[in-house]
């Protein structure tokens, strides 16, 4: 007789059109189930295994924690015992987070942000030339430079975008003799706070000193530099009083020739999905979203009183009685056009005016009412900067839907669609910046890191950061993925796709002692790539997991430690 504590024991199973089935299956082994569709493969591994292991998973956890989770339906079964912590690994979209891509899915990016910030070497985005750290009195020369007369005061950045109240580090400022700060752009006396809001993020600066330009001023101007730098860590930021514009000198690294200066290199500086390393421009999408001309005026050959402009809001241009057919009157009275004329046969500068307006210029406009004729002048906004502020504006999500219907994507004209901002996409490993190397396959970027050239200090740093994404490249080759690019788009991937990622991220994960449940892994997959894919389940089971796999593949069939064949029919015959 087994031990029970190596089996799996499933009595009275009865869910969706399962008969009341009694199972033993075997732990730490690959199981196939196999059958005809429709048989009930699907509701004894998803809706009945997994299902009681989740249900009970939850239940494990505090009245606080479940109230989050929700409660799960208990499956119609009698009994199941042995079952360990499951975890499903179905064919669905990894993410519709159009920020997600398969370097963050895997968390490889994860680990390339950590390598560029730990041994990445940095160029000037403007001219660049490798660039290195900047001393004192480079500073206090690029400071005289500015006008005579300029004010400005000396800020140390000790906070950067960092949730918390912050208490500790004000009160030592206080006690360091510090008597202004400067808290998210505004500057506070220290012995007069505001509460600050622990959920958000802050940025907190020491106001070191205030100073005016002039000539004499090196003395001081160099001691002030040297004690913002020591409370900031190497940073320390000019800010011109007049223009509240803050330019940022770092002991860290700084252009000679073009004045540029970059922060200290650090992870989230190489993250999309952050401010501090985002496109500026795209917000780290890589793309724009943008109101399409063609969209709003879809058929050209009519004209303004034919109701060419299909926009919400402008769409009754061709009725006499609207505020848009008075808008366009008063438009094509002043610039001499007639709205009897078909859209195309329009002057490029009138039909730029239709859709980006009159730049401010006032036009006069009348309207007819109950009360007779009325006139007043308006700045026509445009149809383009109008639906893209109205947008922007709204908060109905059901609103912003029907603006999306005239939006097209267009690739970020900064960023070039890499998605960091050019201070970032300037650090290079190996001669390539983050975003080149996340556009390679994973085959040539395995091979590139492999390769990699670097001293003896950058390779010992370097080392445990590069054998773990070797690892995790390594894994998504074994499941078939080898063509993908890190920076391919989580929502571009098809199902199939989405599972090999998420089971190669579980064989990086190393959890031991856990029951799997996979969905047709095979799917999709080409026959030459079985092999390696089987040979990624047998090592996942290897590690000490159970793993029960819904397949149909003979190759599957055969390679597993046990079969079980649900059938023979399909639905109330299976």
């Amino acid at each position: 007789m087994s031990d029970p504590q190596d089996v799996i024991t499933i009595r009275g199973a009865r869910e969706h059109n399962l008969k009341n089935i009694n199972l033993t299956l075997p732990r730490n082994k690959l199981i196939v189930f196999t059958g005809l569709s429709g048989s009930g493969k699907s509701s004894l591994a998803f809706d009945t295994i997994y299902a009681e292991g989740q249900r009970r998973f939850i239940e494990s956890m505090s009245a606080y924690a479940r109230q989050f989770l929700g409660q799960m339906d208990k499956p119609d079964v009698d009994l199941i015992e042995g079952l360990s912590p499951t975890i499903s690994i179905d064919q669905r979209t990894t993410s519709h987070n159009p920020r997600s891509t398969v370097g963050t899915v895997t968390e490889i990016h994860d680990y390339l942000r950590l390598l560029y910030a730990r041994v990445g070497t940095p160029h000037c985005p403007d001219c660049g030339k490798e660039i290195s750290q900047q001393t004192v009195d480079q500073m206090v020369d690029a400071i005289l430079l500015l006008p005579e007369g300029t004010r400005i005061q000396l800020l140390a950045p000790v906070v950067r975008g960092r949730k918390g109240e912050h208490a500790r580090i004000l009160e030592d400022a206080r006690k360091g003799g510090f008597v202004r700060v400067r808290i998210d752009g505004r500057v506070y006396d220290l012995d007069d706070l505001p509460k600050l809001d622990k959920n958000r993020k802050h940025n907190i600066e020491l106001v070191v000193d205030r100073l005016i330009v002039r000539p004499g001023l090196e003395h001081r101007l160099s001691d002030s530099l040297e004690t913002a730098l020591r409370q900031s860590g190497g940073l320390v930021g000019v800010q011109d009083i007049d223009t509240d514009s803050v330019t940022v000198f770092s002991q860290n690294y700084a252009c000679p020739d073009c004045g540029i200066n970059l922060e200290e290199l650090t992870p989230r500086m190489f993250s999309f999905n952050n401010p501090y390393g985002a496109c500026p421009t795209c917000s780290g999408l890589g793309f724009l979203r943008t109101i399409s001309p063609d969209m709003i005026i879809p058929d050209k050959s009519k004209s303004l009183n034919e109701g060419a402009v299909s926009a919400m809001g402008w769409s009754s241009s061709g009725d006499e009685r609207s505020t848009s057919h008075m808008i366009f009157r008063g438009l094509s009275e002043y610039y001499g056009f007639s709205m009897d004329t078909p859209v195309s046969e329009l002057p490029d500068n009138i039909l730029k005016i239709l859709l980006y307006g009159t730049g401010g210029v006032r036009i006069p406009t009348s309207f007819t009412s109950a009360n007779g004729v009325g006139r007043y002048d308006v700045a026509y906004e445009g149809l383009i900067p109008t639906m893209t502020r109205r947008y922007r504006e709204t908060t109905s999500e059901a609103t912003k839907a029907l603006y999306e219907d005239y939006m097209q994507e267009e690739l970020c004209p900064d960023c070039q669609g890499k998605r960091l901002k050019r201070e970032a996409l300037a650090v290079t490993v190996g001669g390539i910046n983050l975003a080149d190397l996340s556009d390679l396959n994973l085959v040539k970027a395995s091979r590139f890191l492999q390769n990699l050239d670097l001293n003896e200090t950058k390779r010992q740093i370097a080392e445990q950061i590069l054998k773990e994404i070797l690892a995790r490249i390594s894994f998504l080759c074994n499941v078939g993925l080898d063509y993908l690019t890190l920076s391919r788009g989580a929502t571009t991937l098809s199902g199939g796709e989405a599972q090999r990622i998420r089971l190669a991220t579980q064989i990086g994960s190393g959890l031991v002692g856990v029951l799997y449940i996979l969905d047709e892994p095979s799917i999709g997959l080409h026959q030459r790539d079985n092999a390696r894919l089987l040979q990624t389940l047998k090592s996942l089971r290897d590690l000490g997991n159970t793993l029960i796999v819904v397949e149909h593949d003979e190759e599957a069939l055969r390679a597993a430690d046990h079969v079980v064949d649900i059938g023979p029919g399909a639905g109330e015959r299976g």
